[in-house]
């Protein structure tokens, strides 16, 4: 029982101690983002800039949970202290139960995502005509996104650009015979709008966020399991 108790006691620990590390370098990233000059520069380029500092918030919160709940797997584990073991599992039982709430959320309210996501693309197409910085701003990302996907426009092609196109129509010049093109105020440009490429690019990063949460959520179940038969062994004592 001793060895046994002895080999649950360091697994939970290092279980811990990685858990921890990857609450510091979570935290780490997100204080780097709120207060550098790259950060900042990050955060205030979007047209949501309130909701990204809310998001850079939350993640700093969770973090810091993230690194507390750590400090309380390692320390109940090497003094064998039955209320930090049991503050652990209460305090990752409930980070799981929320995860799984934001993951029903999540799928329920799918088709809303992209309905809002189809919504502000629609709305967006106003921005490649426009000349004040928001407009600049938006302008510059979607350039790179054209020469990236070999795309051109929102949703309606070229024609998207307005009165724009000829201060931009590089990043749509069409040059390969592979790619389908059309003529558009005398260029060879992209055919394709970039809409269906920007759905296609939010979908993956959903995926990536699906799986990065799945991997979390066998983590906490197995540190679950590692804190509540420690919790049980140390009480049979």
């Amino acid at each position: 029982m001793a060895g046994v108790s002895g080999c649950l006691k360091y697994s939970m620990f290092i279980f811990n101690f990685l858990f921890w590390l990857c609450g510091i370098l979570i935290l780490g990233a997100a204080i780097w983002v709120r207060v550098s000059k790259d950060g900042q520069e990050i955060l205030n380029s979007g047209d949501s800039v309130t909701s990204s500092y809310v998001s850079v918030n939350i993640l700093i919160a969770v973090a810091s949970v993230i690194m507390i709940l750590g400090f309380l797997g390692c320390c109940g584990a090497v003094r064998e202290s039955r209320c930090m073991l049991l503050l652990f599992f209460i305090g990752l039982l409930l980070i799981l139960l929320l995860q799984v709430a934001a993951g029903v959320l999540g799928a329920t309210f799918k088709s809303e995502s992209e309905r809002v996501l189809n919504e502000t693309l629609y709305e967006n197409i106003k921005l490649l005509s426009g000349a004040d910085k928001e407009a600049e701003a938006f302008q510059k990302a979607l350039i790179k996104f054209q020469e990236e996907f070999k795309c051109c426009g929102l949703v309606n092609g070229a024609a998207d650009w307005g009165n724009n196109f000829q201060e931009n129509y590089k990043s749509c010049e069409c040059s390969s015979s592979s790619d389908a093109c059309v003529t558009y105020e005398g260029k060879q440009v992209y055919e394709q709008p970039c809409i269906s490429f920007i759905k296609e690019a939010v979908a993956k990063h959903f995926l990536i966020v699906i799986g990065v949460a799945f991997g979390l959520v066998v983590i906490e179940i197995l540190g679950l399991v590692f804190s509540m038969v420690l919790y049980c062994q140390i009480g049979s004592k």
